[in-house]
C-alpha cells in the first residue's frame, strides 16, 4: 500500500477545498469538490443537504462504525497575513484557512475509508460509515443533525477534529443562557425609577463567584461565566432593562436541563433563558475497544474542552485528529503534510486487525 499516494491526494484535495470558501451554512462549493474527488475515486457519496454520505459494503450483525469531519470553517480573523484562501505550502506546512480544522482530518479519514472500503477481498469485521458534515462551527440543524436520523444504527464514531492524534474521550458541553433584570425608568438627575444595573448585581456577583462541586479528572470543573452585559441607552436615563449572556462549559456530571434549573432557582431578580439544551457533554468510557486499542498503540486519552459534532451523538464516541486544537480559529492556520500522513498510517492500524 503506498501510503505517500493517499497522502499526496488527501494534500491535493485539502488545497482545492482551501480555495472554495466554506463558513457555515454556506459549504454549496465546498461540498461540490468533495463530492466530485470522491465520485472520481470510485465512491458513491449520498448528498443531504451540504453533507456527504459514504458506506461502505454494510453487512446485518456487524459493528458499525462512523468516520466524522466537517466541512464548513469560521470566517477569516483579520490577522491572517497571508490570503486564507490560497492554500500555501511552505516546507512541511501547508497554509489555508480550515487546514487545520478540520481539513486535515476531513481528507485523513476520507483515505483511510477508501482504503479500507476499496480493498478487495474487504478484511473488516464491522461496517464503514463517512460523513462529511456541514454547520459544525455553529451546531446547525442543517448539519450532523440532519443526517443521523438517516443513517442505521451506529456502534462508535471517529471524530476527526485536531488533537495532535491523541483520543479525546471525554469533551465539554455548551450552553448558552440570556439573562435580564427588570428595572423602570427615570430621570437620573432625580430620585426616581429602579436602575435595572443595580438590580441584576447580586445575581452577576452569584454566577461569577459559585464553583460547581462535581469536577471531572477528564475535564475539570464545569464553568460559567457571564461574557456579555448591554444596558441603558444614554447617561441621564435610568436603565429599565440589563441584558447579559451567560457561557456555560460543562463536565460529564451536569446535564444542561438539570444545570439550568439550577441557576434559575438562585436568581433574585433576573430572568433566564436557555438557547438550547442539546449541546451536552460526552464521554466514552476508557474501557472501550476502541480507547483500548488507542492505548495499546502507546495513545494517552485526554478530555478536550473544546465543542464539536460530538456533542450531537447519542452513541459512544471520540476525538482523534491531526493537526493541534490550538491553531484552530487563529490566523495563518495551518497542517502539516507529515502530520496527514502520520494519520493515515495511524487510522490504519487503530482500525486493522
Amino acid at each position: 500500500m503506498d501510503i505517500k499516494k493517499y497522502t499526496q491526494d488527501a494534500v491535493e484535495l485539502l488545497e482545492c477545498l482551501i480555495t472554495k470558501p466554506s463558513t457555515s451554512r454556506d459549504e454549496t462549493l465546498a461540498a461540490e469538490v468533495l463530492q466530485a474527488h470522491m465520485e472520481a475515486w470510485g465512491l458513491k457519496p449520498q448528498r443531504i443537504g451540504n453533507n456527504l454520505v459514504a458506506y461502505g459494503e454494510m453487512a446485518e450483525n456487524r459493528p458499525t462504525l462512523l468516520l466524522n469531519a466537517h466541512i464548513d470553517t469560521v470566517k477569516p480573523v483579520s490577522t491572517w497575513t497571508r490570503d486564507p484562501y490560497k492554500p500555501t505550502l511552505e516546507g512541511d506546512r501547508l497554509y489555508g484557512l480550515g487546514a487545520n480544522d478540520c481539513g486535515g482530518g476531513l481528507v485523513s479519514l476520507l483515505q483511510v475509508f477508501r482504503i479500507l472500503t476499496t480493498q478487495t477481498p474487504s478484511p473488516n469485521t464491522y461496517n464503514i460509515i463517512y460523513v462529511a458534515s456541514a454547520e459544525e462551527e455553529v451546531s446547525g440543524q442543517n448539519g450532523i443533525a440532519m443526517v443521523l436520523p438517516q443513517l442505521p444504527q451506529i456502534d462508535v464514531a471517529i471524530v476527526g477534529e485536531p488533537t495532535g492524534m491523541q483520543p479525546a474521550i471525554a469533551e465539554k458541553g455548551l450552553m448558552v443562557i440570556d439573562g435580564v433584570a427588570h428595572g423602570k425608568s427615570g430621570h437620573a438627575a432625580r430620585d426616581e425609577g429602579v436602575n435595572a444595573i443595580y438590580e441584576a448585581l447580586d445575581d452577576l456577583v452569584w454566577l461569577r463567584d459559585y464553583k460547581f462541586k462535581k469536577k471531572s479528572i477528564l475535564l475539570g470543573p464545569t464553568k460559567m461565566s457571564v461574557t456579555v452585559v448591554n444596558s441603558g441607552t444614554q447617561h441621564n436615563v435610568v436603565p429599565d432593562e440589563c441584558h447579559f449572556i451567560i457561557d456555560v462549559r460543562t463536565n460529564e456530571y451536569y446535564q444542561n436541563e438539570y444545570l439550568f434549573a439550577f441557576l434559575q432557582k438562585h436568581m433574585k431578580k433576573c430572568e433566564l433563558k436557555a438557547r438550547s439544551f442539546r449541546l451536552s457533554s460526552s464521554h466514552i468510557p476508557v474501557g472501550h475497544p476502541l480507547v483500548q486499542r488507542c492505548i495499546s498503540l502507546g495513545m494517552k486519552p485526554f478530555g478536550s474542552p473544546t465543542l464539536s459534532d460530538q456533542a450531537l451523538m447519542p452513541f459512544p464516541s471520540l476525538k482523534l485528529g491531526p493537526g493541534q486544537s490550538a491553531r484552530s480559529h487563529s490566523a495563518d492556520e495551518y497542517i502539516c503534510i507529515s502530520e496527514i500522513e502520520d494519520a493515515i498510517t495511524t487510522y490504519l492500524k487503530l482500525l486493522g486487525d
